[in-house]
């Protein structure tokens, strides 16, 4: 499998990975991403090079987005002093399930941040879906805190202040990697 740089061409793609997921996470009794994403926001962070997709062949397994911005009013300033970067919109594909896919992308993101010089890798989670929080959970990160208060960002109340964290570091994804390089953090602006 493939991990690269989404383009803009695939926010078509991506907008229905993302209703297939919504669709999925539906039956399972969950109102997460219920809600349709905004496209021109999707767009926005293609073009700063923060998302990613994995492919099997002709087919998208996967995508991640991995970013050194954090959503607004989540972390505290100290922790936003802490070198981190922030995991968003992780989806896998029903024909991929079951393949530990998403485990390997969050080692994929934790091991491309620690190359970045972030020592943490964060995450908000749904807060009403405590089996999405187990799975983090499952796969090494720590509950920071829950946060309630606040707006979606694509409108209504804030629905994914679930905080979470692992410690960055090296680690076997066994994705074959075509992204572009990752500038540090610290020398990172708009997740470039």
């Amino acid at each position: 499998m493939i991990i690269k740089n989404a383009k803009p061409s695939d926010v078509e793609k991506l907008l229905a990975f993302r209703r297939e997921a919504a669709g999925w996470l539906g039956e399972l009794g969950s109102d997460q991403w219920q809600r349709p994403y905004p496209a021109d926001r999707l767009l926005k962070t293609i073009d700063a090079g923060t998302v990613f997709m994995v492919t099997d062949g002709d087919a998208t397994a996967a995508t991640i987005t991995l970013t050194a911005d954090a959503e607004d009013g989540l972390w505290t300033p100290r922790e936003l002093d802490e070198p981190s970067m922030f995991v968003n919109k992780l989806t896998v594909a029903r024909t991929h399930a079951g393949r530990d896919i998403g485990g390997r992308l969050l080692d994929w993101a934790g091991d491309r941040a620690g190359k970045a010089g972030a020592i943490w890798l964060r995450l908000d989670a749904w807060t009403t879906n405590e089996a999405l929080q187990r799975y983090y959970l499952r796969h090494g990160f720590d509950h920071v805190r829950t946060v309630l208060e606040g707006a979606a960002v694509n409108g209504g109340p804030r629905v994914s202040g679930w905080l979470a964290q692992r410690r960055t570091g090296p680690a076997s994804h066994r994705f074959t990697d075509i992204t572009g390089p990752w500038r540090s953090i610290a020398n990172c602006s708009d997740g470039q």
